[in-house]
């Protein structure tokens, strides 16, 4: 596997690229190296993915009512899978609520 900075490197398109533009070519990117030759993911498989590459996020949401109801929709229906549009409407549902994204806000910014 190609580490996700050297695949980020590849693509010219982004060689002068905003830190927002890299950071969604990121996410683009783990979700592709994860997805099947479809381009989707199961729903366990989405859940493993955000488990690992987004925990800082989900971590201490277990029991938020929103957080939960994401996660147990993420356990039904397995045979169902996940595309790339759904997949970002996770990630801004779960980045919304979690205290991350609180600390995130409350970053001083110093120049």
């Amino acid at each position: 596997s190609i580490p996700i900075a050297k695949q980020l490197a590849s693509i010219k398109g982004l060689g002068k690229g905003s830190d927002l533009e890299k950071a969604f070519a990121t996410a683009a990117l783990v979700y592709n190296n994860a997805a099947d030759p479809e381009g989707k993911l199961s729903k366990a498989e989405t859940k493993s993915l955000l488990q690992t590459q987004f925990r800082g996020f989900i971590q201490g949401q277990e029991n938020k009512p929103k957080h939960r109801e994401i996660i147990s929709t993420l356990d039904e229906e397995s045979e169902n899978k996940i595309d790339f549009e759904d997949f970002m409407i996770l990630l801004v549902s779960l980045a919304l609520m979690s205290d991350l994204l609180q600390e995130i806000k409350n970053v001083k910014i110093t120049k």
